[in-house]
């Protein structure tokens, strides 16, 4: 009984891995086993950073809307509760959007929840 090499699965399996690696550099897009290991480490990135990006872009939009809103002199928290108050519901995405590229929209929306919070 001849013994079993594996030929084609192993390479098959091993080309797949390192066409994953392409671009990384020095031996880890070279050699199979630290390609191996940096996909492994690439993927698990990947699968944490889906929802670090989430995050990363909520901090983003708070700081933008922070920043106008003490432009209008009234804090982002303040803000936030006079839109509650308000009964304006509007996500962060969109109040940041405003902010940025609306600022005449951005600051009757600032009034309105200035406009509740003193009732």
């Amino acid at each position: 009984m001849p013994r079993v090499k594996g030929g084609t699965v192993t390479r098959k399996r091993r080309k797949k891995i390192l066409k994953l690696a392409k671009g990384y550099r020095g031996a880890k897009h070279l050699l199979f086993k630290s390609a191996n290991t940096q996909v492994m480490v690439s993927y698990r990135y990947a699968f944490r950073d889906r929802r670090q990006r989430k995050r990363d872009f909520r901090k983003l939009w708070i700081a933008r809307i922070n920043a106008a809103a003490r432009m209008n002199n009234i804090s982002y928290s303040q803000l936030m509760h006079g839109l509650r108050v308000a009964e304006i519901d509007m996500n962060r995405k969109m109040l940041a959007d405003l902010a940025v590229n609306d600022a005449t929209a951005f600051t009757s929306v600032v009034d309105a929840a200035k406009a509740a919070l003193n009732k």
